[in-house]
């Protein structure tokens, strides 16, 4: 379905045409003064530079040649800017075909892309901590509203297997059990199938061996000799790589799963090293890398550059690769397996500079087309009340799977305080909601920006919070429930038609749902969750003012009864699925 804002355009670039203007002034917008009106236009303010006349004066001649039947109420001038309120019959039409439309009016993308969403990175051997909470859930709703809109799109876990954490484990298990065959140049048997470690002892010693690194530069040598050696085909401690592999990512997954964070491809750091030598070898040939200080690297930095860009590095002085190396090759890789016209990357903003040298190298050594769009969405940090990194209460990073069981526990003690349940659905309504607090209070601020992670207001009943929004649903769930038990007949769709008279409550709530496929559009396209949160507060506000103002199951007007059911039941779907794009979803009850 056509937006609003564009319906609303059109007919003001006609009348501005009309009357002598540039049509490209008759851009509408949502009001920002909802007391005075619903829609604005204030392209008379902007033509009036041009044409050096009043403002107010092009706005009255515009509004005289404005076409408003059966679109708008009201036309009106106020000081240069053209107020519009919709007609309540044209309005309830419009609902009335979003009802019938399974996206709810949005229309998906006039050209589909193909797209890539890196949105994991979480390194093997270590236990995914709070860190890795907003490139997880940022990314999954970009995934889901790119696909929403109809683009083909592959979310990749990108997983870190093939780097200095893994030298460092090896190089501990060799100092610690020097026994193990792994470490027997001499040896040509099969390795054993079963780990020397268990999930949990991996969790030890991945930390000890990073710290005794810092402590001993004998050791962190030897691990980055591992690295190299891994990398050139160390039969031992590929095997061991293997264990750890095998050992580690189905706990990555488990996590990730609570998260309700899907990837569609598991792929990890080392699958690009097949890529590496042809895409070297290319490099060096097109003359685009060169020796510099004994390393291979190639030049990113442009005459333009006004700050530090040092070049890609390809190859240590030893023939090692590095980051740079394996995320180019990773690029090579997926222009293989998937063609994308567009790759978002979703990491720490503070690793801006990093990705800005490997899109430039991607793109000026023709590892993808001119046209083929690299995005870096470098998201904020997660803070504690002292507005540093969120931390345990004894200062430590706090596993990610800890931070879950915290706000669900919250949630699970409020929603056993407010009603008696079993303990079993109890924890199942927690675990809902917690995740809706959790990812809510994330998504809901700007990806770029960072917040503070606060559990008491995150998992508030009350205010712009997920469960707020869950409770909502609930609510109008049991209002429907409690009609069919009744058996008032609630309508199958939206009533194509208006009464004579409407509520302000009501026709602010329709009115929010009509703005639903502009904002769904927009979001996608400036791969912005915030905004989806804005719409499903403002939504959810609306509904329960509505609520509030109104006896929806007693009201002795028939037709209006109806007319309200018919119109809590498009909030609700609504509701469903912006929760959808934010991967939550709300229980039957709470």
């Amino acid at each position: 379905m056509k937006k609003l804002t564009d319906i609303i355009s059109d007919k003001l670039k006609a009348a501005f045409a009309a009357a002598g203007y540039d049509e490209n002034y008759g851009i509408a917008g949502v009001s920002n003064r909802p007391d005075l009106c619903e829609y604005q236009c204030n392209g008379a303010m902007a033509a009036a530079k041009k044409y050096k006349k009043a403002p107010i004066a092009i706005a009255n001649e515009v509004i005289e040649k404005l076409d408003a039947a059966g679109v708008f109420d009201a036309a009106a001038v106020a000081p240069g800017f053209i107020n519009i309120n919709l007609d309540r019959n044209y309005l309830t039409e419009y609902i009335a075909k979003m009802d019938t439309d399974p996206k709810m009016g949005a229309e998906p993308a006039e050209k589909p892309l193909s797209i890539v969403v890196d949105y994991g990175g979480a390194n093997v051997a270590k236990p995914l901590h709070v860190g890795h909470l907003r490139p997880a859930v940022i990314g999954e709703s970009i995934k889901r509203m790119f696909r929403f809109m109809g683009h083909k799109v592959v979310g990749d876990a990108h997983l870190g297997d093939w780097g200095l954490q893994i030298g460092l484990i090896i190089a501990w298990l060799e100092e610690k059990r020097p026994e193990l065959p792994y470490f027997d140049p001499g040896f040509t048997g099969e390795y054993p199938k079963e780990a020397p470690f268990t999930a949990a002892e991996l969790e030890v010693i991945y930390p000890a061996a990073s710290k005794y690194s810092k402590e001993n530069a004998e050791f962190l040598a030897k691990a980055q000799s591992n690295v190299f050696e891994l990398q050139n085909g160390n039969r031992g401690y590929f095997a061991l790589w293997q264990h750890i592999m095998n050992t580690s990512v189905p706990d990555i997954k488990r996590v990730y799963g609570r998260l309700n964070v899907d990837f569609d491809v598991w792929k990890t750091e080392s699958d690009a090293r097949y890529y590496i030598p042809d895409m070297i070898e290319k490099m060096k040939n097109d003359g685009f890398a060169h020796i510099d200080n004994g390393a291979l690297v190639v030049d990113v930095k442009e005459e333009t550059d006004t700050k530090e860009m040092p070049p890609v590095m390809l190859l240590k002085s030893n023939g090692a690769t590095l980051y740079d190396t394996t995320d180019l090759a990773t690029i090579v890789e997926r222009m293989k397996l998937f063609a994308p016209d567009h790759i978002v990357y979703v990491v720490d903003k503070r690793q801006d500079l990093y990705f800005e040298r490997v899109f430039r190298a991607a793109h000026k050594t023709g590892i993808v087309k001119p046209e083929t769009r690299l995005t870096f969405i470098g998201n904020g940090t997660m803070n504690g009340a002292d507005g540093k990194p969120f931390k345990t209460r004894d200062g430590g990073v706090m596993r990610l799977e800890m931070l879950i069981d915290e706000i669900n526990g919250k949630v699970y003690e409020k929603v056993m305080s407010n009603r008696e349940t079993s303990e079993e659905e109890a924890r199942a309504i927690a675990s809902k909601v917690g995740l809706a607090a959790l990812k809510y209070g994330d998504l809901s601020n700007q990806a770029t920006k960072d917040y503070i992670f606060d559990v008491d207001r995150f998992t508030s009943f009350e205010g712009n919070t997920g469960p707020y929004i869950l409770y909502t649903m609930v609510r109008i769930k049991s209002i429907l429930a409690k009609a069919k038990d009744e058996s008032i007949s609630i309508p199958d769709c939206f009533p194509a038609r208006t009464r004579a008279e409407h509520e302000e409550s009501e026709i602010n709530l329709m009115l929010s749902c009509a703005r639903f496929n502009d904002m769904v559009e927009h979001a996608a396209e400036e791969m912005a969750p915030h905004k989806v949160c804005q719409f499903m507060y403002q939504l959810a506000d609306g509904f329960n003012t509505f609520y509030h103002e109104n006896k929806i199951l007693t009201e002795s007007d028939t037709a209006k009864r109806n007319e309200w059911l018919a119109l809590i039941k498009v909030v609700l779907k609504l509701l469903e699925i912006c929760t959808g794009l934010l991967g939550i979803e709300a229980p039957d009850r709470m």
